[in-house]
């Protein structure tokens, strides 16, 4: 009778698990990346088709005789919706299909896109080009950290949590002071803030798939609200850097 050892049967069974997940894994992170990238390309376009519209852009911005521009009904509209898919995507997920949740993503990443249309009336289009990838090279160093890192980024996670309500606190305060100073302490602020948050997140969303594997339910919606986060980290990043690298027309 040819004797087989039991222990190293085991040991194969677990290499062989062990080798599923990292399968797995690396297909539920691509996934995510691949979100999180068709959202930003999808919030590209519209931004650069909206910016290139005098028509829509009159529909978002009344402008006063004197030059002062303002923004209309319709333009508090598009500013505010994204808002409220978010918080119903947040809240709702549980409730919703993946599907839904998809339908969701998609028209928020497109909304965003309007309200960043703006930004082509302020900036340089080679400066916001300039900046995206100086956010794209950022955020994918800091993503990939938070992907190998052996290091728990929790503890870290809740301080940037409390440090980025103090940043919506803050900004909200220098609307009324319009502080030179405080902008700027804002603006290094959000930077540093959304760099320690793009780690986190993926360390995050890394921790996560081993809740959610084997459920594809489960799975679809994680890797939406997985590149969700991971879109809006890259956005505030981008917004704030924008601050220092874009050059005003």
């Amino acid at each position: 009778m040819e004797y087989r050892d039991p222990f190293a049967a085991a040991s194969n069974a677990a290499q062989n698990k062990a080798a599923s997940y990292d399968l797995g894994l690396r297909a539920y992170m691509l996934k995510i990346y691949n979100y999180m990238a068709s959202a930003l390309a999808l919030t590209g376009v519209v931004a650069m088709l909206a910016a290139s519209s005098e028509a829509f852009m009159g529909a978002l911005y009344n402008v006063s005789p004197s030059g002062h521009m303002g923004m209309s009904g319709f333009g508090m509209l598009v500013a505010f919706a994204p808002l409220g898919l978010v918080l119903w995507l947040g809240f709702g997920i549980n409730r919703m299909s993946a599907a839904t949740a998809q339908l969701i993503f998609w028209a928020y990443a497109g909304l965003i896109g309007l309200s960043l249309s703006s930004i082509f009336l302020v900036y340089t289009g080679e400066s916001i080009a300039r900046t995206f990838f100086i956010t794209a090279g950022t955020f994918g160093a800091m993503s990939l950290y938070g992907y190998t890192t052996k290091k728990d980024l929790s503890g870290m996670g809740s301080f940037l949590l409390m440090g980025l309500f103090g940043l919506i606190i803050a900004s909200v305060v220098n609307i009324f002071m319009a502080s030179s100073a405080l902008n700027f302490v804002i603006s290094v602020g959000g930077v540093l803030i959304f760099v320690g948050l793009t780690a986190y997140d993926t360390q995050k969303l890394k921790s996560m798939y081993y809740q959610v594997a084997g459920n594809s339910e489960a799975m679809a919606k994680a890797s939406i609200m997985g590149a969700l986060n991971l879109y809006l980290d890259f956005i505030n990043m981008f917004m704030y850097l924008l601050r220092f690298f874009g050059d005003r027309k």
